[in-house]
């Protein structure tokens, strides 16, 4: 399976109807509650699909873009010590940080598509998308931090969890579906021993 063309297609077909509306970057949305719903929308769309992507298959291999190198190569270039597996707020949102991600991002305008568009990413990589695992960042930051954890293997822990869920469900259906089998065999016994008295109480009658 070609991981990369399904993401990309999984991606770029989001709410294809608020695109360009969407396409404005965030501080141009005023208070329209409309925009601001739609934005949320497809923010959250976004993150399922790449959610259930690494869910599914190794992020060791999957990309993200045409140009996971080159963003995987600037990121560490720039942010050589950043710890990608927890992230701590302040490394994105103080102004400090704003300041040393600025040129970063704006390395990739006309690279990548919507770079700067409002994207949820999350601090823990271990854990999914909650309200408090879960903060707004640039595209082009959530790439570079996904880039990261998925070639770093810190994502794999997702795709393990997701695993062995589904091992224990598995376990756990096999298990009822056996006793159920034991529970239909002792009806089965039961019903051929009241035959065989029936039978038994004909011939003495007879």
């Amino acid at each position: 399976m070609d991981t990369t063309c399904e993401s990309e297609e999984l991606v770029s077909g989001e709410v294809v109807s608020v695109a360009h509306a969407l396409s404005l970057p965030a501080e141009s949305y005023g208070n329209d509650p409309d925009i601001e719903m739609a934005w949320a929308i497809r923010a959250m769309q976004h993150a399922e699909v790449y959610y259930k992507l690494i869910s599914s298959v190794d992020p060791q291999f999957l990309k993200l873009t045409k140009v996971d190198d080159q963003i995987y190569s600037e990121f560490r270039e720039n942010f050589e010590k950043l710890q990608v597996d927890v992230l701590d707020p302040e490394e994105l949102k103080s102004e400090s940080a704003k300041e040393k991600w600025r040129p970063f991002c704006l390395k990739f305008e006309g690279i990548v598509e919507d770079y700067n568009y409002g994207t949820l990413l999350r601090l823990d990589c271990s854990q999914g998308y909650t309200e408090e695992n879960t903060i707004f960042a640039p595209r082009i930051q959530f790439f570079a931090i996904e880039i990261a954890r998925n070639r770093e293997g810190y994502n794999k822990a997702v795709s393990v969890s997701v695993q062995d869920k589904e091992g224990e469900k598995g376990a756990g259906n096999k298990e009822e579906e056996a006793e159920k089998g034991a529970d239909n065999g002792g009806e089965k016994e039961e019903g051929v021993n009241k035959e065989n008295h029936l039978l038994a109480a004909s011939c003495h009658l007879n």
